[in-house]
């Protein structure tokens, strides 16, 4: 008997057509038959970003290829709210669970930030890939996270569009953690983005550049010290309770 298609999860980036063939790379091959160990037949749950989740059976198999049959819809696609999360990047095994969350949040894109106190000087951009397609996969989204190169925070700022509410967070405010809602709640905007600085934070000189642009509202998230990926954590579910989709 095949297992629960609900089981096995996948993100594939191809377009879907009922009784259609997804013929899967490499390593979602090995995945499905030496980690899973699925067999023909077999049942998997596939999404693409666009078409919304599927019903899929393992209709082709070999020792380093399978092929996934496209069987029905059984979930449409949904939107997810337009927030983008910006970043000083952290040490590797940080930076891992910061997109995890971030993705599991519901964040529509993840944008790495040069800072002059960021200690790091180089972003893997296909382990951030590899990392937000499978918390999204494990999450039960419907989408993938975009990812983009870094940018240096004045080029970040120099380009941004005035639309979207930048909610800065700013460990030397004055406001406090209750206020932090309040301030979401009072600047609500559908289209937003948290930036989260380096450890050490913000330069005094950064810190007088952000709060010059008229699109940046500081955020303070209370009394506590937090590390870069909490901070973030705390920040996206914040908003989340009070503009997004929760």
């Amino acid at each position: 008997m095949g297992q629960d298609h609900t089981r096995v999860r996948l993100f594939v980036d191809h377009a879907f057509s009922e009784g259609g063939a997804l013929v899967l790379d490499d390593g979602q091959a090995h995945y499905l038959t030496h980690v899973m160990r699925l067999k023909l037949g077999d049942p998997v749950a596939v999404f693409n970003g666009q078409d919304g989740e599927w019903a899929s059976t393992v209709s082709n198999l070999a020792k380093r290829s399978c092929t996934l049959r496209l069987d029905r819809q059984v979930l449409p696609q949904n939107e997810v709210p337009d927030l983008v999360l910006c970043f000083a990047p952290v040490k590797r095994a940080r930076l891992d669970y910061l997109v995890q969350k971030a993705t599991e949040l519901g964040v529509s894109e993840i944008q790495p930030v040069m800072t002059r106190r960021t200690n790091v000087s180089r972003v893997n951009l296909d382990r951030l890939e590899s990392n937000v397609v499978e918390a999204a996969e494990q999450s039960g989204r419907l989408s993938v996270p975009d990812i983009f190169a870094p940018k240096k925070l004045e080029t970040l700022l120099a380009k941004w569009s005035q639309d979207r509410v930048l909610y800065y967070c700013d460990e030397e405010s004055t406001s406090g953690a209750e206020s932090a809602v309040r301030v979401l709640t009072a600047n609500k905007s559908p289209r937003a983005a948290v930036l989260i600085g380096p450890e050490g934070g913000f330069e005094p000189a950064e810190r007088k550049l952000l709060r010059d642009c008229a699109f940046v509202v500081p955020l303070n998230l209370g009394p506590r010290i937090m590390r870069a990926d909490t901070a973030a954590i705390a920040a996206l579910s914040l908003w989340q309770a009070t503009n997004g989709d929760w």
